[in-house]
């Protein structure tokens, strides 16, 4: 290619560019967490003060006020506090999502036969049609409940529409009108997809 051909062809993407630098700039500010006393954490676009208490006795996570409390054995390294709360955000989402679905299947004419949740990279959820199953990114615990309805949405359309076409778009204004707010706020947390 030219220098001229790779000047026109960043020109035309600027936009595009310069919205994805910012998007990735926001999660490379994303905290990363020791899972220690008094660090603030994400539930359902809240934050809490991560509260520790070491017992002998089985682990747990309770949500209050304004504190997540998480309960471990004495000696509990980081990374088995991490897999305890992940746990707790897994059970969370298998809690909220079923009455989403439930809500929206009749409104689409859609019908989900499975729904999961998995730690992920790079997306937010993912649907296979033929096998009509859905799943949602862990972090999505930690979203406003209305991203975590919009990616739902999301993802049931594509039951009716495999693609990012037009026709997703007129259908996710149909099913979800403020749908493009959602996505932006969604895309401004400190949350890595």
């Amino acid at each position: 290619m030219t220098e001229q051909s790779i000047n026109t062809y960043l020109l035309a993407r600027l936009v595009w560019i310069r919205k994805h630098r910012q998007r990735l700039a926001i999660r490379e500010h994303a905290p990363t967490h020791r899972y220690t006393e008094g660090e603030s954490h994400l539930f359902g676009g809240q934050r809490y003060a991560l509260k520790i208490v070491e017992r002998p006795v089985p682990a747990r996570v309770e949500l209050g006020h304004d504190v997540l409390l998480l309960q471990v054995r004495p000696g509990t390294s980081a990374e088995r506090r991490r897999s305890i709360l992940d746990a707790w955000y897994r059970r969370q989402l298998k809690v909220a999502v079923p009455g989403l679905i439930a809500g929206y299947q009749p409104r689409m004419g859609v019908r989900v036969q499975e729904f999961g949740v998995k730690r992920m990279k790079t997306r937010w959820g993912t649907c296979n049609p033929r096998a009509r199953r859905i799943w949602l990114n862990l972090e999505l615990a930690k979203a406003p409940p209305a991203c975590l309805e919009y990616i739902v949405v999301h993802e049931m359309v594509h039951l009716l529409e495999p693609s990012h076409n037009a026709r997703f778009h007129a259908l996710m204004d149909r099913f979800l009108p403020e749908w493009r707010l959602r996505k932006a706020l969604l895309n401004r947390l400190p949350l890595r997809p």
